[in-house]
């Protein structure tokens, strides 16, 4: 297939560099054409506008950071949803709002344009192995259209819906839950530590005894052995929150924990710990806190002479 791949960070780099060595022919664009250079060295073309990246292709991915990236990669002068080819597909691997989400299939729909919501679960490091899990919705023969993009990037796919912004929902909704994940591990691990018990060994007992999930290790080991380069940042997790807190409201629902972490991450801006790993950030976070509390209470209750 002839593919545009619109966003080539830290996600959509490894993600274009499977889809290359899969055989597919590729165009890249990046608003940071440097950022491009590793898959144009190994035969990919790069496009100085998102509208030039899309000419002739069969299929455009985006894996941009925001909805504002977005707003200017579509709509701007030089944006692609009035270059995309008649026939091509649109595949929005980013974690997007739903309200931009139900926007561009509306957009698309306008323009007889097929558009299929693929936003992906996993980090770098399991992009560069293609194990991504695909969260998918759009129409069947979007999503038809979409497999040979998607089967080299992936371990699996879940259909989720016909309509796009229902694979966003999920998204948001699963990062949510790794947020929510962190958040409790964290604090768990503040707790043993304060009864004299390693993380680590803590998370072994319990992991072992109740869930036995590999996500659980994989980020408990992320949270006790920080990155030196985050594979996802405070800032990140803060954005996701705030899609998932607009999508609850957009409904009428307001969710305690999900508030409770959105003051989290605002703290850790207002700290200028945005930039820390996500994951690694929360612990830390936790760990300020519970020092806050013991340097209150021993401020408020002094050892008796």
């Amino acid at each position: 297939m002839k593919i545009a791949f619109l966003g080539t960070g830290k996600m959509g780099a490894p993600m274009a560099l499977r889809l290359l060595q899969a055989g597919h022919s590729l165009t890249v664009w990046n608003r940071t054409s440097a950022h491009c250079s590793p898959l144009t060295t190994l035969g990919a073309r790069l496009a100085a506008t998102p509208a030039e990246a899309v000419q002739g292709v069969d299929a455009v991915c985006t894996m941009l950071f925001d909805d504002a990236a977005h707003e200017a990669v579509l709509f701007g002068p030089q944006g692609l949803l009035e270059a995309l080819p008649e026939a091509a597909v649109h595949i929005s691997h980013s974690t997007i709002s739903v309200a931009l989400s139900e926007r561009l299939t509306e957009e698309h729909s306008h323009r007889n344009r097929l558009f299929v919501g693929a936003p992906v679960f996993g980090r770098p490091n399991v992009a560069e192995t293609g194990k991504l899990w695909i969260v998918a919705a759009g129409a069947e023969e979007a999503i038809e259209r979409a497999h040979p993009v998607f089967a080299p990037i992936s371990r699996g796919i879940s259909i989720v819906g016909t309509e796009p912004r229902q694979a966003h929902a999920v998204k948001i909704g699963g990062n949510f839950l790794i947020s929510s994940m962190i958040y409790s591990l964290s604090e768990s691990f503040v707790y043993a530590e304060a009864q004299g018990v390693e993380p680590s060994v803590f998370l072994e007992t319990v992991n072992s005894a109740l869930f036995q999930s590999p996500f659980y290790a994989a980020y408990s080991s992320v949270m006790l052995h920080p990155p030196a380069i985050p594979g996802a940042t405070m800032e990140l997790g803060a954005k996701d929150t705030d899609l998932f807190r607009q999508a609850a409201l957009s409904r009428d629902i307001q969710l305690s924990l999900a508030e409770s972490l959105a003051e989290l991450f605002a703290e850790a801006k207002s700290l200028g710990r945005s930039q820390q790993d996500w994951a690694a950030g929360i612990y830390g976070m936790a760990k300020l806190h519970a020092a806050k509390h013991s340097s209150t209470t021993a401020t408020a209750h002094p050892d008796a002479e």
